[in-house]
């Protein structure tokens, strides 16, 4: 029975429907009408053998099932697979993984085209074989899909075209043909730009301006050593800030937080210290951090508010010693004074604008401990900005002769004929000779190899104002003769290193002012007082040095001269800085002008024009002045009157200092009876409460300050503030020029916008400067500002951790206070401070003002002399200017 069974058994193996390597030989025995499989089985062969064939992109296996007779009839073009992709996605799918099949594979796919296959079929996710295609097959494979029939703005479930899956976030490597291709397709279409193609757009600029803000910072560092860590985390870009952040309305709730604990920062007297070296001391500086500025104000919050006035004021007046001897022992680092300049300034906005606190501060006299740390580091930031100035000024301003060639040749009476080089120079086509040369039997009375230049212009009563802007008149007209205009004149040739490195520095301090968020008024009168400096000091020194005292060298130094000024619009520097340029203006004119003047009417129609020189200076300048060979001189009637002149002004600088000694007596006087009356509890008188002539330039000083922040005012109008008369020759440039800061509390957080800051580091030609220089005329406008009310008041949690990390172990020795402090302090509510605040206790009845060191400051300062305190509404002076 067994054994019968056994016969029965068909031991013949199965036929393999699902081959690993099929190929055509193999599928015609098995789909031959003999080999025993019936129709279903062969349909499985054959869907099996078709999907291998794509996938391996076996060319030969692909022609013979779909033109084998006996396989035609179970081929199925539409058949998918279990992810939903058609035998054309199959295919493309295999690019990449054999190069050498690359074009049998395109070849299968043009095939299946042909064949009748389904172009248009998406798989599960959505992708069409142009999909596919886009990120893996060659560009004449995308062409043909879309020519046969493959729309470009097929999208899939997720909404993405073939471009933004080859675009995403970034442009696949190597695949820039294809998304042209794939654009230019879509464009065809009527397609103006889909939602991935923006975000792309979008990150490609923000990457660029990464980019281009690296290299700006790179460039700064390079020229001011700023270290790396000053940039910190800058997620922010530049040309998405707009001009406000739509934090100008009050906000109570903003301003004034309310009364709990999560608006305070809990502390101790005795932790004071190690609070200090913590956020003052030790603190990591940064561009825009308002660290240091947040944790103090918290802390005076719960001073205030839950403790007593004995602790405002020593957290106060030790902050602000602290503070002040942080940035007197790192004068020279640039970003150290930056950032306490800022951070002094975002505190004084954080305190004035509580109104939970701010009249409890008013009382001790805490905003004024304030002002006078943000003048401090104010006057310091100056004196960085001009040591730096004062090694490239003669080489940039006084030595760079950008006529070399035209005015190498000039000699002067006083030199010798024989050091000069006995070769003949070649004369420029621009030298006329002029008629007024005198001639001697019909030659000229100068050696032939001397050249002669054209005399210096006359004064001309119905011409403009020669004391316009970057006017250089003189220079115009002593070359209107060749007819060569001033502006094609200076830069065909590059300026000096000298000038270039002045240049540079001052571009690049800026641009490090603009990147810290330094107060817009602050950045304007900084470079209203560098100025100011600057003009002092070119003015002293060609005053002093004969060298400087001709005409040929004051046409040099008016056109360096000129290239400040355009920094300045360049800069988008209020345009009325450059006022302070008038005195060396009006020099440098009378240089240019001096010997040409032959008669009395020509002298008092000159002197009438010159407004910012006084007669000492001119008659200095005439005496000391370099003549030119065969240059006329002024007729003895005009120095006469010169001498005349001087006598005069001398016997007017005595009357004035009189009167001015008088007064101050009396202002002494008169504030000593105020003060005895105010003792004595009797009614100040009405004469006293007479606001004095000063008190009425500093409110109007004042009001310009505020307009600044109106966003219709025009800027250009913006005029700074004017240094004393000066009576002698020469220009004080110590004079510090009156600081003042917004009345408005709110605006202590404005911010300048950063979009017009200007790379220093591309040369422009002097075209593209003066296209420049117009579109800024063009646009006077208000002051670009932002308010970042909101943005300073962020208070991280690092800085949190970092300040509890300072405070001693709970586990440490106790210090016994009493044992530290004198027996009068033992009766306080609270002791003074570690750093001996105590001793810098403020009297709050009178606002104590050292002689001879900066106030809260043990160190001598002469950095502060001549400097101005805000106090109120009136001013107090650090140490009173010299007469």
């Amino acid at each position: 029975m067994s054994s019968t069974a056994l016969c029965t058994l068909n031991l013949t193996p199965e036929p393999d429907l699902h081959p690993l390597y099929p190929s055509p030989s193999q599928i015609g025995q098995l789909l031959s009408a003999h080999s025993g499989l019936d129709p279903s089985q062969k349909a499985v062969l054959v869907s099996h053998c078709l999907s291998r064939a794509c996938l391996f992109g076996d060319l030969t296996l692909l022609q013979y099932l779909l033109t084998d007779h006996q396989g035609q009839p179970y081929v199925d073009l539409g058949a998918r697979d279990d992810d939903g992709l058609g035998l054309i996605s199959q295919t493309i799918q295999g690019f990449g993984s054999e190069s050498d099949r690359e074009v049998e594979r395109e070849e299968c796919v043009r095939l299946l085209i042909v064949q009748g296959a389904d172009i248009l079929n998406a798989d599960n996710a959505g992708w069409t074989p142009l999909h596919h295609a886009a990120i893996l097959a060659p560009p004449t494979l995308v062409s043909h899909l879309m020519m046969h029939g493959c729309s470009p703005l097929s999208v899939t479930k997720r909404r993405l075209t073939p471009l933004d899956i080859v675009t995403a976030h970034t442009l696949l490597p190597g695949r820039e043909d294809i998304a042209l291709l794939l654009e230019e397709s879509m464009r065809g279409e009527g397609w103006t730009g889909g939602r991935m193609e923006r975000r792309r757009r979008a990150l490609d600029e923000q990457l660029k301006r990464k980019d281009r803000q690296k290299d700006l910072h790179d460039s700064v560092a390079g020229i001011l050593d700023v270290h790396a860590q000053w940039w910190g985390d800058d997620s922010e870009i530049s040309s998405t800030e707009s001009g406000s952040e739509g934090d100008d309305e009050f906000d109570e709730d903003l301003y004034t937080p309310p009364l709990d604990f999560t608006s305070m920062l809990a502390w101790s007297p005795q932790d004071l210290d190690s609070i200090f070296n913590a956020v003052v001391t030790n603190f990591q500086i940064s561009a825009r951090n308002s660290q240091p500025a947040n944790t103090l104000y918290l802390m005076a919050r719960f001073a205030c508010l839950t403790c007593d006035v004995t602790w405002l004021e020593d957290l106060i007046v030790g902050a602000t010693d602290v503070i002040e001897e942080r940035f007197f022992n790192r004068s020279e680092d640039i970003t150290c004074l930056i950032f306490w300049l800022y951070n002094v300034t975002v505190w004084l906005h954080l305190m004035q604008c509580d109104n939970s606190i701010n009249g409890a501060c008013e009382m001790l006299g805490s905003f004024e401990l304030m002002e006078q740390v943000i003048n401090s580091v104010f006057v310091f930031i100056i004196r960085f900005a001009e040591r730096r100035i004062d090694r490239l000024l003669d080489a940039a301003l006084l030595e760079n002769a950008a006529l070399s060639s035209e005015l190498d040749g000039v000699q002067f009476e006083s030199e010798w004929s024989f050091l000069r080089p006995f070769s003949t120079k070649k004369k420029s086509s621009t030298t006329v000779t002029p008629a007024s040369t005198p001639l001697r039997n019909g030659t000229p009375s100068s050696p032939p190899f001397l050249p002669v230049r054209p005399p210096s212009p006359s004064i001309n009563l119905n011409s403009p104002s020669p004391l316009t802007p970057k006017a250089l008149s003189s220079l115009r007209q002593t070359l209107s003769r060749a007819r060569t205009p001033v502006h094609a004149v200076f830069p065909e040739t590059s300026p000096s290193k000298g000038l270039r490195e002045l240049i540079s520095f001052l571009t690049a301090l800026h641009t490090l002012l603009i990147l810290s968020d330094v107060n817009p008024v602050l950045i304007i009168q900084f470079w209203s007082q560098v100025m100011y400096w600057t003009s002092s000091e070119i003015f002293n020194r060609v005053l002093t040095r004969k060298k400087y005292l001709c005409r040929s060298r004051a046409i040099q130094v008016g056109m360096n001269l000129s290239v400040l000024e355009e920094w300045i619009d360049d800069m988008r520097l209020p345009r009325g800085i450059a006022s302070h340029f008038s005195p060396v203006r009006d020099l440098l004119t009378w240089l240019q002008r001096l010997s040409s003047i032959h008669d009395f009417s020509d002298l008092v129609a000159t002197i009438q024009t010159m407004k910012s020189i006084n007669p000492l200076q001119m008659r200095r300048a005439v005496r000391d002045y370099k003549y030119e060979i065969n240059e006329s001189r002024m007729t003895d009637e005009c120095v006469q009157y010169l001498t005349q002149l001087q006598k005069d002004w001398e016997r007017h600088r005595v009357k004035i200092g009189v009167e001015a000694l008088r007064k101050e007596i009396d202002e002494r006087e008169r504030e000593r009876d105020r003060d005895l009356d105010d003792s004595s509890g009797t009614d100040q008188p009405a004469s006293a409460k007479t606001p004095s002539m000063s008190t009425t330039s500093t409110s109007a000083s004042q009001h310009n300050i505020d307009l600044l922040f109106d966003r219709t005012f025009d800027q250009s109008s913006w005029e700074p503030a004017k240094a004393a008369q000066v009576l002698g020759e020469l220009l004080d440039s110590r004079y510090m020029l009156p600081l003042f800061l917004p009345s408005d509390p709110r605006m202590f957080s404005a911010a300048p916008v950063r979009r017009h800051v200007i790379d220093y580091t591309r040369r422009s030609s002097s075209h593209q400067l003066d296209a420049r220089r117009s579109s800024c005329a063009s646009m006077p406008g208000s002051m670009e500002w932002k308010c970042r009310s909101h943005k300073v008041r962020d208070v991280s949690v690092d800085a949190l951790r970092w300040l509890d990390a300072s405070k001693p172990s709970r586990w440490a020795r106790s210090i016994d206070i009493e044992s530290q402090y004198p027996d009068d302090h033992r009766d306080s509510p609270s002791p003074p401070s570690a750093i001996g605040a105590g001793d810098l206790r403020i009297d709050t009845d009178v606002v104590r003002v050292p002689s001879q060191s900066t106030p809260l400051t043990r160190k001598p300062s002469a950095r502060s002399k001549n400097r101005l305190s805000l106090v109120g509404d009136q001013f107090i002076p650090f140490a009173s200017n010299p007469s």
